[in-house]
């Protein structure tokens, strides 16, 4: 099993966390977040967290709340990340960041590493195909098409989906396809097709909805779903990676949810945890992985 955190990433870090928040730089602006992950006490004081951040959010549910300023912050703002490859060819993605009502800001910083690996994958192909699922702001959908890939963006939230188009223009890049819808039904339409893609990564949410109220639940739908996502790669050339954040789920799941394609089509299966290591020293869990290539 391999544990990867990202490295490298000058505009982000993650300075401390516990006591189930998480007090991370994002650019200029430090922010105090819900953390369900950090059961531990924090190892810098609660007066050295309030002294240092810039916004705090405060929760009113469970699943909304209010930004805190606690010094002068702008709503928006920008980071940048650099994605590289074994060739040293680079290309830099530019992400619009924002303080939204659910505690997130736009970005998931511990999907760098998987935005490495398509991009190093990806780059050497002839026009690849490449589907991003579940896709939130397009960190994936832009290092794709960074490598030269045509790409596909499913999401099923419009301004979500239009949020990720503004972070390719931002990172100079054009001619992704967008998609607003649910996830499943695109996946079995495709199907359908007869499409093919060499590349595709899915990091779909513990729950969530469609865009007409399709009801998503990871337990239950996540083996159907790879059921009818592995018939749309291309069996001699491909890149498969599923993220799953479930506080219940260990790194077998989806070793055992890819393992039978991966042996049919002799492809190298790995799995592991993402995570990201604090300043502070602790390291935060952010979900399992699975990943096949060949």
């Amino acid at each position: 099993m391999e544990l990867l955190s990202p490295k490298n990433w000058k505009d982000y870090e993650l300075i401390d966390c516990g006591d189930f928040e998480k007090l991370e730089r994002f650019g200029k602006c430090i922010t105090i977040r819900p953390e369900p992950q950090a059961v531990w006490p924090k190892i810098y004081s609660n007066a050295d967290w309030e002294k240092q951040a810039t916004v705090k959010f405060i929760p009113k549910s469970s699943s909304s709340g209010d930004w805190k300023k606690l010094k002068q912050a702008n709503d928006q703002w920008e980071i940048k990340y650099k994605v590289k490859n074994q060739k040293s060819k680079e290309h830099e993605l530019v992400f619009r960041l924002g303080l939204t009502g659910f505690k997130h800001v736009g970005i998931f910083p511990e999907q760098a590493v998987n935005w490495d690996t398509i991009y190093n994958y990806l780059s050497p192909l002839n026009k690849p195909k490449f589907l991003n699922l579940f896709a939130y702001t397009g960190g994936a959908s832009i290092a794709a098409r960074a490598a030269g890939a045509d790409v596909t963006h499913v999401d099923s939230i419009k301004q979500v989906v239009s949020w990720a188009n503004e972070n390719m223009q931002k990172s100079n890049l054009d001619n992704i396809r967008w998609m607003v819808d649910d996830a499943l039904k695109f996946v079995k339409k495709e199907v359908r097709r007869g499409n093919k893609y060499q590349g595709i990564i899915l990091d779909p949410p513990a729950f969530g909805h469609g865009p007409n109220g399709e009801k998503w639940q990871l337990e239950d739908n996540i083996a159907e779903m790879m059921n009818e996502v592995l018939q749309l790669l291309d069996t001699e050339k491909h890149l498969l990676i599923l993220n799953a954040y479930s506080l219940g789920f260990s790194a077998m799941v989806p070793e055992n949810l890819l393992r039978p394609f991966s042996v049919k089509n002799n492809s190298k299966l790995s799995v592991g945890e993402l995570f990201l290591n604090a300043k502070s020293g602790v390291k935060l869990p952010l979900g399992v992985w699975g990943k096949f290539e060949k």
